[in-house]
């Protein structure tokens, strides 16, 4: 009865981590958004919040790469998947698409803050 119980138990638990979110794509660092690179996230003045597009495209987005999502990552919280112009995947926060910028050498690094008063560290 006791081993019953247990595996009952077990099976609860392991059904409950099904039902579970999915890890978000980013992380609070220094009070901004970092990716799994550790790296500093950024968004983008020109991007209109919940239009699920990019306008970072071409020549910008080899400046500012952006934070990728496979074809079969989720919604969760506040991020959301937009598809580029491109086809490809891209995760964005509160309706804003989340990048990279190529100049941050290191973790911790924010160059990209208020470049061309357009761009701007992310915040959760």
């Amino acid at each position: 009865m006791k081993r019953l119980m247990s595996l009952a138990f077990a099976a609860a638990l392991l059904g409950g981590c099904a039902s579970m979110p999915a890890s978000t794509p980013a992380q609070v660092a220094d009070g901004v958004l970092v990716g799994p690179t550790k790296m500093t996230l950024y968004t983008f003045d020109r991007d209109a919040s919940g239009s699920g597009k990019s306008v970072c495209n071409g020549p910008c987005a080899a400046n500012w790469p952006p934070l990728m999502a496979s074809a079969t990552d989720k919604p969760a919280g506040d991020y959301t998947v937009i598809t580029r112009d491109d086809g490809q995947k891209q995760w964005a926060i509160k309706g804003k698409p989340l990048y990279y910028w190529v100049k941050d050498a290191k973790p911790g690094d924010k160059t990209g803050d208020g470049f061309n008063g357009v761009w701007r560290v992310a915040r959760p």
